[in-house]
């Protein structure tokens, strides 16, 4: 093959740009389906009716990491097919006196452009801020610079990720109809150019590169990218922090100001973290100069409340927390010191049917009739018949950590 083979003409694409073009067309391709497939078994993953299969959750993370992997291969051959073409001559049209044909396809080919960059780096960004399941399968991460981790970033991404890869299948659509009108019905050699092999090619008219087709691409890719971040925005409003649980009156109580009852799991070597917006404390407390005895504790959480990034749906169904059957966890223990600001909260946790011993250490600060309070347990969520259906880890952690920070004022 002569060097010239590989490079364009004004007659032809040369040997790279073949080859980045129907590579390119391979991994969409695949990816479209995969991507398909995936979600529709996520759905089902994701709806309270999920009996916890493990084959199931295998099977969706597989589809997953093959179509994030290709959609990261996608992205870097788009980079290096783009590369290559502004460093080229491009073929001239066979009919540039069809102005709005040439207009249309010309508008097609910058849309695909910025298709092969948008759909799989917005995917990419909804993965990265994101936590746990389905890696991508390379050496180098799963994080992006610059993308912290966020259910909001997450799903703004992932709304821009679908309307981009629809606009992605209608633009392929558009421009595979597009040369087969040219070669089944005007009988011409634009599909040709792009097969492999050499062919006697016709001599293009002369003719001028118009830059109204790539500004109406930015157009389009404005009013898509635009529309449906205003679309989620408009239905998801800035996230709102919450204040965490209230306290019920109680002899020598104390009333909750604030606070935060979080846990985190290790979902596919990632740990993902999540919150109940929803719980209620009983407290009382008096704190003795010496260990021992100090109060006790009940903490009622309702488990509906809980947000868990993006297997919140997941977590509520039959196999998970169950939390149509068993809307409320409690916590019953009693306070003892240890000593200066170390605590325990030893007594029983109740998920779902299970009722287990559970021990909270934490410290806690008092100033006057303010205290703060900071606490870490971990439980197993073997132990109360959450996710048994899941029993690889490797898969889904069996320890789960619970964190409670809060906030109380001495009722007088």
């Amino acid at each position: 093959m002569s060097p010239m083979s590989r490079q364009n003409t004004h007659l032809s694409y040369g040997a790279v740009a073949k080859s980045f073009h129907w590579l390119t067309a391979l991994l969409i391709l695949t990816a479209f389906p995969l991507g398909y497939f995936a979600h529709d078994i996520a759905h089902q993953i994701q709806s309270p009716e999920f009996d916890g299969a493990q084959a199931t959750i295998d099977r969706a993370i597989l589809l997953f990491s093959l179509h994030k992997t290709i959609g990261v291969a996608v992205f870097f051959t788009a980079l290096l097919r783009i590369l290559w073409a502004i460093t080229q001559e491009k073929p001239g049209l066979l009919h540039p006196d069809r102005k709005l044909e040439s207009w249309a396809a010309e508008t097609a080919h910058w849309v695909l452009y910025g298709s092969m960059v948008i759909v799989p780096l917005s995917g990419w960004i909804h993965h990265a801020a994101a936590a746990g399941f389905a890696p991508i399968w390379w050496p180098f991460g799963q994080n992006l610079p610059l993308v912290p981790k966020s259910d909001l970033i997450s799903e703004l991404f992932a709304t821009l990720h679908y309307y981009a890869m629809l606009l992605l299948g209608l633009t392929l659509l558009a421009h595979v109809g597009g040369a087969l009108k040219h070669h089944i019905i005007d009988k011409d050699s634009t599909l040709i150019r792009m097969l492999p092999g050499r062919r006697a090619l016709p001599e293009p008219p002369e003719q001028h590169h118009s830059a109204r087709p790539a500004v109406t691409a930015i157009l389009v890719w404005g009013l898509v990218l635009g529309g449906s971040s205003a679309m989620f925005l408009g239905t998801h409003g800035a996230p709102v922090a919450q204040s965490g649980g209230t306290a019920t009156s109680a002899d020598s109580g104390w009333a909750v100001d604030s606070g935060t009852l979080g846990i985190e799991v290790v979902q596919m070597g990632s740990a993902v973290s999540g919150s109940f917006s929803d719980w209620s404390a009983n407290i009382n407390f008096d704190a003795p100069a010496q260990p021992g005895p100090a109060g006790d504790v009940e903490v009622s959480i309702a488990i509906p409340s809980l947000t868990l990034g993006s297997v919140t749906a997941q977590a509520m169904g039959a196999d998970y927390f169950d939390a149509e059957t068993f809307p409320t966890a409690v916590f019953a223990a009693d306070i003892v010191k240890l000593e200066d600001d170390s605590y325990e909260a030893r007594g029983t946790l109740t998920i779902r049917d299970q009722t287990m011993p559970t021990t909270l250490p934490f410290t806690l600060q008092i100033e006057g009739d303010t205290a703060s309070m900071s606490g870490r347990t971990t439980v197993s969520r073997m132990d109360f018949n959450v996710g048994t259906g899941t029993k690889d880890e490797a898969t889904l952690a069996f320890d789960v950590d619970i964190t409670v920070e809060l906030q109380a004022t001495r009722l007088r």
